[in-house]
């Protein structure tokens, strides 16, 4: 192979480089399609919290993952820690406004393929009940008391939950 005066070769492929905008760094479709990144903030930080649950169906493909990122709460099917999920297309995608989600936890002994309980806890103190399968919201409990306006959501329809 050709080499230049230091000995480096011309062919070697470069996983990052440094130019005077900045770091170019090659990144895992994994993390290079992950949903809104969301920028650090050193003042206070939010939690990413992650709920799974397995529906049993017939495809094989059971297991069903639930996180949130800021406002956004995402669902998809898992595959398993060797192939990633394809981040690209959630089953269900919600961008709630006024609060945001803290908790989340699925209803395992209620959960079939074709529908699946997900409660959510928000910042503000509410509750809601939604079925990110159905992609339906059944409930919002704890909506009087609060400080904020009632919370919404978005759905990929564009319809406000």
């Amino acid at each position: 192979m050709a080499t230049e005066g230091g000995g480096k070769e011309m062919n070697e492929i470069k996983t990052q480089f440094t130019t005077r905008e900045g770091l170019y760094k090659l990144l895992p479709h994994s993390e290079y399609s992950r949903p809104n990144r969301v920028p650090f903030n050193s003042q206070g930080s939010n939690p990413v919290r992650v709920s799974f649950v397995n529906l049993n169906d017939q495809s094989g493909n059971g297991d069903r993952l639930c996180f949130n990122v800021g406002r956004e709460l995402y669902f998809y099917i898992y595959k398993g820690v060797r192939k990633a999920a394809d981040l690209s297309k959630p089953i269900d995608k919600r961008i709630y406004k006024g609060t945001q989600p803290t908790c989340h936890d699925f209803n395992h002994l209620t959960a079939t393929a074709e529908s699946v309980s997900l409660l959510v806890g928000f910042s503000a103190g509410q509750v809601q009940l939604i079925d990110p399968i159905k992609k339906e919201t059944s409930k919002l409990f704890n909506e009087e008391g609060l400080l904020s306006a009632p919370n919404q959501a978005t759905s990929p329809g564009g319809t406000v939950v």
